[in-house]
């Protein structure tokens, strides 16, 4: 078996640079890093994560639990985190949390239990309980919504994105614009009814939002109850690209089609987006940039930036406009 001794040897180096240059220590240079790099390619050297593990009372995994897998934001991040964490050393722990509290909380007690470097969360809500993490110096960055001021974190500008694209569908014509929110509990959730609100107010309007689950069963609920209101909304800012798989099945089901009979924009962008007819507008969100912007802090703080102040980083959204919300 290949070891650090030999690694150094073939490099030149001391075996301590071999462990600090293989972890990418910052107190490392550059020539070096590339020198054991190369030597221990050429040996097939490969590091004893058991004994490493043992020696540092943690593994070289990091759990990512977001709410839903199967919704393309998060896998999007999901990447981003992977492929940041593969560049440190490190291995990716991926939990589904369903936006169930309860499920949330067992996976917060798994990835203790299982010595996790750190943990990347997207909350059920601000008041997740991450105490176990905490009192146990397992650092950790909230990804999409945020665990108060003093945990990193890393969301997109929801409100700004909301109240852009709710202000596109007033200027398209469409005079009475409805919202199909998410769950009152969660932020972006409410970040996105906020963004809604103030672009209806500003032109003057009156604000109809109905909240649902983030899924396609709650765009549908959401949808039919906008609908069948007395003087229901000639147009719909849907909050969540499932929900909007629910809002156009409820169309399809009434027989309305988007762009004409109504206007529909969605937060996120999807590669059914652009599929259907008329193509969905959108409010894109960097979803790669946002795992991999979470994953580098957790890394840091991984790596001994335990006395770094509290980041709170907010990536831009885009307005992409298609036919569905043109009039």
């Amino acid at each position: 078996m290949i070891k650090i001794v030999d690694v150094a040897r073939e490099a030149g180096v001391a075996p301590s640079t071999v462990s600090r240059a293989l972890n990418n220590h910052p107190t490392v240079g550059e020539e070096y890093v590339r020198r054991v790099k190369v030597a221990a390619e050429k040996l097939g050297y490969r590091p004893n994560g058991v004994a490493r593990s043992l020696r540092r009372q943690s593994t070289d995994f990091i759990a990512l639990i977001i709410p839903d897998i199967g919704n393309h934001f998060h896998t999007a991040v999901a990447r981003g985190v992977e492929d940041v964490a593969r560049e440190a050393g490190l291995s990716v722990l991926l939990c589904n949390s369903d936006e169930d509290a309860a499920k949330e909380a067992t996976y917060i007690g798994v990835a203790l239990s299982e010595k996790v470097a750190g943990v990347l969360l997207c909350p059920h809500n601000s008041d997740s309980d991450i105490s176990l993490l905490t009192e146990n110096s397992i650092p950790v960055v909230a990804i999409d919504r945020t665990l108060g001021e003093n945990i990193d974190a890393v969301t997109t500008d929801s409100v700004h994105g909301a109240r852009e694209a709710t202000a596109h569908l007033i200027r398209e014509g469409w005079t009475r614009p409805g919202c199909s929110a998410g769950p009152t509990d969660i932020e972006t959730a409410k970040w996105r009814a906020q963004g809604y609100v103030e672009a209806v107010l500003a032109a003057g309007g009156e604000p109809i939002v109905e909240h649902g689950t983030f899924d396609q069963q709650g765009g549908a609920d959401t949808a039919a109850a906008l609908l069948d209101r007395e003087d229901p909304p000639d147009s719909l800012f849907v909050s969540s690209e499932q929900m909007a798989l629910g809002v156009l099945a409820e169309l399809k089901r009434r027989g309305l089609e988007p762009g004409r009979d109504i206007g529909i924009l969605t937060f996120d962008d999807t590669p059914w987006a652009q599929l259907i007819y008329p193509p969905m507008t959108v409010v894109e969100q960097p979803a790669y940039d946002v795992g991999a912007k979470a994953a580098r802090m957790l890394v840091e703080r991984i790596r001994g930036g335990s006395r770094l102040e509290a980041r709170q980083v907010s990536l831009p959204t885009r307005l992409i406009v298609r036919g569905s919300s043109l009039r």
